[in-house]
């Protein structure tokens, strides 16, 4: 029972798999949560056999009473929550106009966000109460930069970090740590949309592209020294600074590499072949 509690959430992939594998391997009792129940067995069977603790659980974030009943079932099964990576997210990196209301823009926004800012609340009583606890948001360079293709998620995104920024001030005092991880590119499989015309891990540059496993070893670090934000790779600290002072240039950068292909150019609303 000294073993800490840690909830992740999309852990049946990507980033949140890795990061359920590396604490499962750092003596953390891990909750692995996603709708995939199957992947997240799967993944608890590896972090058994390594010799750690995990319990899958089937977690719906656009159900909000799906939410509340998770979060009270680990308390009374496992331990209180008190570590929670919020990583779940969804994305769909189309033009605004090619993007189904509901199926895409009302989901990046419920997931991402709506989703998201329930489970924190829900996970907070029981922080503020014992007077401790951390919450780790992975988000993304997008959260600081908007992206052509990306306007739903960026916009969730940078809706996320307000919400935390405001959060964390609200929490000063209350023993609660909010951190922040603002990845760029990473290969996982919000990557690999087989509806869009380009693939992040093509328009990245290999230097400053990410494995999910660095974006798990970076959560590891911050819950040992309860860092508050880490932009990685740092490189792209110069991303955010550049499109703060000088958002016409990083503008023309992005739309050489988000608007071609083939060396065809697209603008808004044409048919892509």
């Amino acid at each position: 029972m000294d073993k800490p509690v840690v909830m992740i959430t999309g852990a049946s992939s990507g980033i949140g798999k890795s990061t359920a594998l590396t604490l499962g391997r750092n003596g953390f009792r891990v909750v692995l949560a996603a709708r995939r129940i199957e992947k997240l067995e799967e993944i608890a069977d590896r972090i058994r056999k390594d010799g750690g603790e995990a319990y899958p659980v089937f977690l719906d974030l656009s159900d909000v009473e799906n939410i509340k009943r998770v979060v009270s079932l680990v308390k009374a099964d496992i331990g209180e929550i008190e570590i929670l990576v919020n990583n779940a997210g969804s994305a769909r990196h189309l033009w605004l106009d090619e993007l189904d209301l509901e199926k895409d823009i009302h989901h990046q926004i419920q997931i991402n966000l709506i989703g998201m800012i329930q489970l924190t609340r829900a996970v907070l009583v029981d922080m503020l109460a014992a007077g401790s606890g951390q919450i780790i948001h992975v988000a993304s360079i997008t959260s600081w930069v908007g992206v052509p293709t990306y306007s739903i998620y960026s916009a969730s995104k940078f809706g996320a970090r307000g919400f935390y920024e405001s959060l964390r001030r609200e929490l000063r005092g209350k023993g609660i740590t909010i951190s922040e991880v603002f990845p760029g590119a990473v290969d996982t499989e919000f990557a690999h949309d087989p509806e869009i015309a380009w693939r992040t891990t093509t328009v990245a540059p290999e230097f400053a592209l990410l494995s999910s496993q660095d974006v798990a070893e970076k959560i590891l670090q911050m819950i040992k020294t309860k860092q508050k934000r880490s932009v990685i790779p740092e490189i792209m600290r110069l991303v955010i600074w550049g499109n703060t002072l000088f958002p016409r240039l990083v503008g023309w950068v992005f739309s050489w590499f988000f608007y071609t292909k083939k060396d065809k150019r697209y603008s808004w609303g044409q048919t892509r072949e």
